[in-house]
């Protein structure tokens, strides 16, 4: 005697399904993660960086938005017609 019925089955292993797959895509993840960091991994030998010289510091305006003025007088009302 089934204490679950099919639909209960399928559910079943459908979250077993999305486990197994989640499980896996991490691990991947991970596996690729850890290559790229012993690939790209920095020599014994550390190089200083060359001093920049400072040049001119960039200059910042200030800029305020146009400010639309009211209409103190309105045109007469137009007519409209439909067809």
């Amino acid at each position: 005697m089934n204490i679950l019925s099919i639909q209960a089955w399928g559910a079943v292993y459908t979250v077993i399904l999305f486990a197994i797959c989640f499980f896996i895509v991490h691990l991947l993840r991970l596996a690729l993660y850890g290559y790229r960091t012993v690939k790209n991994k920095p020599s014994g030998k550390e190089e200083k960086p060359e001093k920049k010289e400072k040049g001119a510091e960039p200059v910042y305006y200030i800029v305020e938005r146009k400010k639309k003025r009211p209409k103190s007088e309105y045109s007469d009302p137009k007519r409209i017609t439909f067809k």
